[in-house]
């Protein structure tokens, strides 16, 4: 039974933090609650997709993150960028400020 709480509390404390990252909670709670202390470790540790830099393919105009190698739209090699867009985070507090 006591393992049962531990599971549970931790399940949820990962399930919190994924969301707060933008993950998905069910997931993070699932992953936290099977495996307590590592999986709140990988939840913490799992970056935020809304903070990763962007860049647009010269070919097709589709928006990707920068580590991404190829456009997913239109197959074109991406080279590393001149110029970098805002990451997502940034464009969402701008639109919440200015709106």
């Amino acid at each position: 039974m006591a393992y049962l709480v531990i599971a549970f509390c931790f399940g949820l404390a990962g399930g919190i933090v994924g969301r707060i990252k933008g993950s998905s909670f069910a997931l993070w709670f699932l992953i936290s609650g099977l495996v307590p202390f590592f999986g709140l470790m990988a939840a913490i540790a799992y970056r935020f997709e809304r903070d990763e830099p962007r860049r647009q393919c010269p070919k097709c105009g589709r928006v990707t993150k920068l580590y991404d190698a190829l456009c997913t739209r239109c197959g074109e090699e991406l080279d590393f960028p001149e110029q970098l867009l805002a990451p997502e985070s940034a464009e969402r507090g701008a639109v919440t400020h200015a709106g």
